[in-house]
């Protein structure tokens, strides 16, 4: 399960940790500092839970107004769908709001493989580029293949996965 900390702003204050909104919100309505007033603002951090989830909470930049719908995500979310938002947004520059968008509406083409050059040849073998005699293919440069594929196709990895991406 996700686990945050919400730091308060306050330095006379001591932050909780939690893992749900009902949690988040029986311990913010109890906090207060030392002089005894309320705790009204907090930073949020990620504690404990998957890498992709890590990664998801950093690209939306999860604050108090987002946290509860991100626990959401976390829980009802695929792997695939965490991972295109994640993509879009820190990598593509897209804006997402959690409370309103569909992870499935970005459109990004996705393969799990170590380089461009591995694309480039699994472009030549599902004949993207026509077909190619074999007699030809060996005289192919399939590392000049992957430099202009490199325009249109950045590299990342999340949660351990290397990943090949084109957002559209």
């Amino acid at each position: 399960m996700t686990q945050l900390f919400a730091q308060p702003y306050d330095i006379n204050a001591t932050g909780f940790y939690f893992q749900s909104q009902a949690e988040y919100a029986e311990k913010s309505a109890q906090a207060r500092n030392a002089y005894g007033f309320p705790i009204e603002e907090y930073e949020l951090q990620f504690i404990a839970g998957e890498d992709i989830d890590a990664k998801l909470f950093e690209a939306l930049s999860i604050n108090q107004c987002n946290f509860a719908a991100f626990l959401d995500a976390c829980d009802k979310w695929t792997e695939e769908q965490k991972i295109k938002t994640i993509i879009a947004v820190s990598e593509g520059g897209y804006d997402f709001d959690l409370h309103t968008g569909n992870p499935d509406d970005f459109d990004v083409d996705l393969y799990e493989m170590s380089s461009l050059r591995e694309l480039a040849e699994r472009f030549v073998e599902e004949g993207l580029f026509g077909t190619i005699p074999k007699e030809i293919e060996h005289y192919l440069d399939y590392d000049a293949i992957a430099r202009n594929l490199g325009f249109d196709y950045g590299e990342t990895v999340i949660a351990g996965k290397r990943l090949i991406y084109r957002c559209l």
